[in-house]
């Protein structure tokens, strides 16, 4: 009772606003800038009383045409700049929804924000207008509302409405809903309420039993005996009506009644047929003149103008409301707001905020992995997706990238980096042969790049990773701050990262051998502190080569040759002795430029920019596992300046997820896809590296709780998981030989679970890689109910476990079958 409704405000502020003295000052001066009030003499100016008796002259005249530009103008001037109705509707919209709460305070004296409303009110009344309340109110209904609705930019209500509003609506105004008419004073009620109605429309709306054992016959019996309802006829049907809709039947309609009827119903009304209209109106959804007209047994012409009269009265509006429809339309005041009221509802469940299982089921989608990319240019796309993202090396070429590309090989990779499009950049180490490592188009360096701390606090007298920079080689301070030891051992002496660096700079690109033998000295130390630099983010190589060579032994580097279907013809065994695994390709420092120094926003800018292009909907976890620098915070700014540029959305996307989330436009609607219908023929299993960006469990998301508490699920390398529509249904260790399921919600969907989890373990040993599962769920597999599943997609038993050995034991299942 304290506020308007949020539906409602902007109707009752346009109503008014044409009779406040604010309007008439606003609407004087757009007109002198129309130059519609000229002055006498150029050089003088119009005294303020002669300007005001002007405008008021020039608003009484302009206030009788509805479409006249100065008015139309100055409903959007007040609307949008000075009252701000959008803001006010979303204020009234949070109190109903009960997002702000509203306390009644009772003081003394008005608040200061209370005492300047409290200033201009009486300010707006001080040269109110002299006109009469009637043209004042007259003037205002004469606005061209569907015109200032389009100045504004309003929707139009066939894209607002909802047709399954619409729909539920009429059915709940034509009582048709729940067919709860009973007795015969529900019959006369119904008849009150709905208007005549034939014994069939009766009963669709009277439980079907009373119509089935007579009961409803009886009713309307009783009614007609005692003179409650009568019988008539209209457009050619035989109808029941209320008695107490005799006169306007008779006079509208021409109908004629039986006798006997109380002379108190025979009374002639003001507007009989405006009644009827009205009442079609208040029990129909949007309807045209013509429908109304048929019901009535009238041409369209003749209850045209019941219904004008019915829009002076602000009882009815016109325009087009169905979606869909054609041609203009007509519709009760009231029951236009219930289904607005109605079509919001529908809408907000729309944008509630999904599951966050279906963030774990988008991600895959915008990341490209259930519809793989092919070729250079595909792997391009790629890595300009995932720019930055610290991303396992041991996974890379193995889980990651094949994920998103069709025949992938390394060499494709190697041949970007080679060609300069792409530059590899390591970000941590993780052990002594792997760490992790983000990729970059050249170009994004200098902006997505994070600047190691050396380049930030200087490396020395006339250093830079800038390898065009010169250099003073006279002076030298110390060269970096001590690094963190890339893996067990120890650190090392900071001058010989100190030498490499100076060397890289004077020299470029240089091989390992080449760098060692300008140095000198061991070269075991040479490599480390090399190796060093790479994890601190200065050096970078050519190729990844070193990558894969330092985390592959004898035995990967043979299941390897198997998995890629024997030695490559351009492969070829070194001749050199004593190399280092680790030490191929040529090295050189990252260049960051200087744009990197200059300007903070810029890279925050970039930064943001790629999270958005990376995540489709960016939350707070998922900037926190992307070691940003700041975190959310630092990105936050940017965000709400993307948001009012209209390059982001802002909203409530993923429940549990923070109030604080930004998607690209478009992307919400994605997200909120309806699960799939899970088909027991389709592969439609998702296997991904657990490290993978595009997996949300473990990083974004929790991991759901393991079978046994002994379980640790980790993002490690090598590990995979198995998504299903969004559901982790499976968990495959680093190991690759124990294998941890989930169970559904639905008890019903754990076969089709296994047999899908199963069959996609299969297929990994189909594209060359042999599986051995020897433990599910810390338990023996032959213990599992999935024993016989991996029976049926061709695994082997063995002591150790079941064992695919790939395209050998489908040849061997398919003679067996």
């Amino acid at each position: 009772f304290l506020f308007p409704a949020s539906a409602e405000v902007e109707d009752v502020v346009v109503r008014e606003l044409g009779s406040t003295a604010m309007f008439a000052a606003r609407f004087r001066e757009n007109a002198a800038r129309a130059l519609l009030l000229p002055r006498r003499q150029p050089t003088r100016r119009t005294p303020l009383w002669m300007q005001r008796r002007k405008s008021a002259d020039l608003l009484a005249v302009a206030s009788r045409y509805e479409r006249f530009p100065i008015m139309l103008e100055t409903y959007r001037e007040c609307l949008r700049d000075v009252f701000d109705v959008p803001g006010l509707k979303g204020l009234l919209a949070d109190i109903e929804r009960q997002n702000i709460r509203v306390h009644v305070v009772e003081s003394s004296a008005p608040s200061p924000f209370a005492s300047s409303l409290m200033f201009n009110y009486t300010a707006n009344f001080l040269y109110q207008g002299d006109a009469p309340l009637a043209e004042r109110r007259a003037a205002a209904l004469a606005l061209d509302h569907a015109q200032l609705r389009e100045l504004l930019g309003t929707a139009d209500y066939r894209e607002l409405l909802d047709g399954d509003a619409i729909d539920a609506l009429t059915l709940e105004l034509q009582r048709l809903e729940h067919r709860s008419t009973t007795g015969p004073d529900g019959v006369h009620d119904l008849l009150l309420h709905l208007g005549d109605l034939t014994e069939d429309e009766i009963a669709a709306r009277c439980p079907a039993e009373a119509s089935g054992n007579g009961q409803l016959a009886r009713w309307i019996e009783e009614l007609l005996a005692t003179r409650r309802i009568v019988k008539i006829r209209i457009a050619g049907e035989r109808r029941l009506a209320a008695a107490e809709d005799a006169a306007r039947l008779r006079d509208a309609l021409g109908v004629a009644l039986p006798p006997g009827l109380p002379e108190a119903f025979l009374e002639a009304g003001d507007d009989p047929l405006g009644d009827l209209v009205s009442r079609y109106a208040r029990t129909h959804g949007p309807f045209r003149a013509a429908e109304a007209a048929a019901r009535l047994g009238l041409g369209e012409a003749a209850i045209l103008p019941a219904l004008d009269r019915l829009l002076a009265r602000n009882r009815v509006v016109n325009g087009e409301f169905l979606p869909g429809g054609t041609g203009r339309e007509w519709c009760d005041v009231n029951v236009l707001r219930r289904i607005k009221s109605k079509s919001l509802a529908l809408l907000r469940k729309q944008i509630e905020p999904v599951a966050p299982q279906a963030l774990a089921r988008f991600l895959p989608v915008w990341q490209g992995v259930e519809r793989p990319r092919r070729g250079l240019d595909g792997l391009l796309d790629v890595i300009e997706q995932l720019q930055g993202a610290p991303l396992l090396a041991s996974d890379l070429d193995d889980l990651i990238l094949p994920a998103r590309l069709n025949d992938y090989q390394p060499s494709d990779l190697d041949e970007l980096t080679a060609a300069g499009e792409v530059i590899w950049r390591g970000v941590e180490s993780n052990g002594a042969h792997d760490g992790r490592i983000a990729l970059y188009l050249a170009d994004n360096v200098p902006l997505l790049a994070a600047v190691p701390l050396p380049c930030r606090e200087g490396l020395g007298e006339g250093f830079s990773n800038d390898p065009s920079a010169t250099k003073s080689n006279s002076k030298r301070r110390s060269l970096i701050p001590p690094l963190a030891p890339p893996f067990e051992g120890g650190g090392l002496d900071s001058s010989l990262c100190s030498r490499i660096l100076e060397h890289l700079q004077a020299r470029g690109a240089s091989f390992f051998d080449d760098v060692a033998g300008a140095l000198g000295g061991f070269r075991n130390d040479l490599f480390d502190a090399l190796w060093q630099l790479v994890w601190a983010g200065h050096v970078t190589n050519d190729t990844l080569a070193p990558l894969r060579a330092r985390r592959r032994s004898t035995a990967a580097a043979a299941r390897t040759g198997r998995r890629r279907g024997g030695r490559d013809r351009k492969s070829f065994r070194s001749r050199r002795t004593a190399r280092q695994p680790g030490a191929e390709g040529r090295w050189s420092l990252i260049n960051y430029g200087d744009e990197a120094l200059r300007s903070l926003t810029a890279r925050q800018t970039a930064v943001t920019e790629q999270l958005v292009r990376r995540y489709g909907v960016l939350v707070r976890p998922a900037v926190s596992r992307e070691l940003v620098e700041g975190g959310f915070a630092a990105l936050y700014p940017i965000l709400r300046a993307m948001e009012e540029a209209g390059r982001v959305r802002r909203g409530y996307f993923v429940a549990g997820m923070g109030g604080a989330q930004f998607a690209s436009p478009g992307t919400d609607e994605t997200l909120r896809r309806a699960p799939r219908i899970v088909e027991a023929h389709e592969d439609n299993v998702i296997v991904l590296g657990a490290s993978d960006p595009a997996n949300a469990y473990g990083s974004i998301l929790k991991w759901p709780a393991a079978p046994v508490e002994s379980i640790q699920l980790q993002r490690g390398a090598g590990a995979r998981v198995f998504l299903l529509d969004g559901e982790l249904i499976g968990y495959l260790g680093r190991a690759g030989n124990h294998l941890v399921t989930f169970a559904p919600e639905d008890p019903n969907d754990e076969p089709l679970w296994h047999e899908k989890l199963v069959r996609a373990l299969a297929k990994i040993a189909k594209r060359g890689t042999p599986v051995l599962i020897s433990q599910i769920n810390a338990q023996p597999p032959s213990a599992s109910p999935l024993a016989s599943v991996f029976a049926r997609q061709g695994f082997t038993p063995t002591t150790r476990g079941y064992l695919h050995r790939g395209p050998e034991s489908t040849e061997a299942f398919a003679r067996h079958a």
